[in-house]
């Protein structure tokens, strides 16, 4: 395959893969910078099940084959099959963590045959990964990686003394063993390393006949939000800046679209074997990500303008060091560049129907929900992202409160609102603003009986008999927005079933009643096997769902990677408005939540109100840093000097 990666090389790339995946699954329950006794613990278990001959708790872990997570990956790497047992039961180890060093000083070693070949292309594909960077990033973050190379890829790992009892990024991933000092700084080799392995995991994945014969839904077309997260952990093991491997996914994405176009133009019926050459044709070629020698011009310009310009200022460089794409090649993608094929092309190559979220149309309407629609926010669309984000408002007072709490957040996914039974959430939500300004809300106020009802201190029958009276009239309301969401919550599993958004990994953010739709999402997926690759990360910010009676450790086994519970201990418009489950069953909203794998944040300083959550989203999800593989949290009084703080 067209790859500078030796035959040994792949061979360590695809155990890293594995490695990572079955890391990452570990710290789905034992979160990072637990406790070293959970962590055993965590481990122990996953390595007791692990060691079954046969089974179901085999069958759980990622690493085996009837997930499909692993072996495409190793036939596209051409790693003999021979060698695929052995690197699944490497990964499934309870000693796995020890042999990542070792493999990723294989990635590094030099041979001297055509190694000065190897070096251009290598060079090549680095270069036109920051000119993709430098499209992608705010001008802080592009200095960061461009000038500065990934020397801070992580936060805590910026060269500064550790503080007594703080952990080392090592320590947090479980890698204590190993010293990144002894790994050479050869950004370049990283770069064709994580190429290689994206483009493995999005290829089209041809299966063999025995397991088309299990007729399987388990191999889903397009890119896995388990694939996602462990490269998403590899990058930080190489110390790489997650930005530049969005930068590549971008890539990947137009070499995709490439292939698909190339097609297109030629009315070809590729059998699933041509699809499949033509993919190893196109591993790494150079810094355009090209297929089959075809220019990413050829996807009708799927890159946005700034993209474009910047391979075309960079086309003499890049065309002196990639022959095989010239000069005129690269300058070719910049004229390409008014013709956006658009995000719908992008996510249909990796298994959208139709015409993607927004143009989606339910064709099942569940109970009495009337109102549910994707809108695209932010400058993210047509514009080949390989991830996507859905934003969810559920305590509003206008329709512009859908969309206003998330605008400001800078992200690279391909972002959506979802605007659901607008008319109930502006209903209660008003409702509970009239009678917050009402006379005896007011007295209430003053008297601190607010604060008294969430002391948990009280018995139900000992609530301030005013109090109950007063908020009656929300009842109604509240009970039907609650119904309805948790119906909005079966039909966004739907869509994600469907593979509306293109079958790439999605991140669901949500606050009030919009964080329980996207819990009743989860719980729904919860309900049948094989859907634990569609979501990667979800955040909850002041959810109404209960601690107790709810199925949590299932929900969170539906997130690849992180899951955060966002709460405020003064909340208390969430505990009188739930007060039922708050005072039975606890409320995550207002709590800290003992859920193996979740993490709980406090923003009290920041939330001192439910509707608080409208103008505090942005500024509570730049402090969780999502992008970030490590749970990890940045206090407001904390975020000027920019000391990251571990959650646990």
């Amino acid at each position: 395959m067209a790859t500078t990666l030796t035959p040994t090389q792949r061979y360590a790339a695809g155990a890293l893969l594995a490695l990572a995946l079955r890391q990452a699954q570990i710290h789905q329950s034992v979160l990072l910078g637990a406790h070293e006794d959970d962590a055993e613990e965590g481990r122990a278990s996953s390595s007791s099940s692990s060691s079954s001959s046969s089974g179901s708790a085999d069958a759980d872990l990622w690493t085996h084959d009837s997930h499909g997570l692993l072996r495409p990956v190793f036939r596209f790497l051409e790693i003999d099959p021979k060698a695929w047992s052995g690197l699944e039961e490497t990964a499934a180890s309870s000693e796995a963590k020890h042999h990542i060093g070792a493999f990723l000083r294989i990635i590094f070693e030099e041979d001297g045959e055509s190694s000065s070949d190897r070096s251009l292309q290598e060079l090549a594909l680095a270069k036109g990964v920051d000119v993709m960077v430098m499209s992608l990033g705010n001008d802080r973050e592009v200095d960061d990686t461009i000038k500065q190379g990934d020397q801070d890829a992580l936060p805590c790992s910026s060269g500064t003394d550790k503080s007594p009892g703080e952990s080392s990024h090592d320590d947090l991933l479980g890698i204590n063993e190993l010293s990144l000092d002894d790994i050479p700084a050869n950004n370049h080799r990283k770069m064709a390393l994580l190429y290689a392995l994206l483009s493995a995991c999005v290829a089209d994945k041809p299966v063999s006949q025995e397991e088309e014969d299990r007729k399987s839904s388990r191999f889903r077309k397009g890119y896995d939000a388990r694939h996602r997260v462990a490269l998403r952990l590899l990058s930080t093991w190489l110390d790489v800046k997650w930005i530049k491997m969005e930068a590549i996914e971008v890539m990947v994405a137009c070499s995709a679209m490439a292939a698909a176009k190339e097609q297109e133009q030629s009315q070809e019926r590729a059998s699933p074997k041509s699809k499949w050459e033509k993919w190893k044709r196109g591993g790494i070629i150079g810094a355009a990500a090209l297929t089959g020698g075809a220019l990413l011009a050829i996807t009708g310009g799927l890159a946005a303008p700034a993209i474009a310009a910047g391979f075309g200022a960079l086309a003499p460089t890049l065309g002196t060091l990639v022959p095989v794409i010239g000069a005129s090649g690269f300058a070719a993608m910049a004229t390409a560049a008014g013709s956006v094929a658009g995000s719908v092309a992008v996510a249909a190559s990796f298994g959208a129907a139709g015409a993607g979220l927004t143009g989606s149309k339910m064709a099942r309407r569940i109970g009495s929900v009337k109102e549910f629609e994707f809108k695209p926010i932010g400058e993210n669309h047509n514009q080949g992202r390989l991830a996507v984000g859905i934003l969810i408002s559920g305590f509003t007072f206008d329709e512009d409160d859908f969309c206003r709490p998330w605008e400001g957040w800078k992200d690279n996914l391909e972002r959506y609102i979802l605007q659901w039974e607008s008319k109930h959430i502006i209903a209660v939500s008003t409702a509970i603003q009239d009678w917050l300004t009402s006379r005896l809300a007011m007295e209430l106020m003053k008297q601190g009986a607010m604060r008294t009802v969430l002391s948990g201190l009280l018995a139900a029958f000992a609530w301030p008999a005013t109090l109950l009276a007063a908020t009656d009239f929300i009842d109604s309301k509240w009970s039907v927005a609650i119904d309805r969401s948790d119906k909005a919550g079966k039909m966004l599993a739907e869509v994600l079933l469907k593979g509306l958004q293109g079958n790439r990994p999605v991140t669901l953010i949500g606050f009030s009643l919009g964080a329980r739709v996207i819990f009743k999402c989860l719980q729904e997926l919860a309900l049948s096997s094989d859907n634990e690759g569609l979501v990667e990360r979800v955040v909850l910010l002041g959810a109404p769902v209960s601690v107790k009676g709810e199925r949590w450790e299932a929900a969170r086994k539906m997130v690849a990677g992180r899951f955060v519970n966002v709460y405020s201990r003064d909340d208390w418009i969430l505990g009188v408005t739930f007060r039922a489950s708050l005072l039975s069953q606890g409320l995550a909203g207002i709590q800290n939540i003992d859920v193996p794998g979740v993490e709980n944040i406090d923003v009290t300083e920041l939330v001192d109100g439910h509707s608080s959550y409208l103008s505090a989203a942005q500024q509570i999800l730049e402090h969780l840093e999502l992008n970030t593989y490590y749970p990890v949290f940045i206090p407001l009084s904390a975020a000027s000097e920019e000391t990251d703080i571990i959650v646990t």
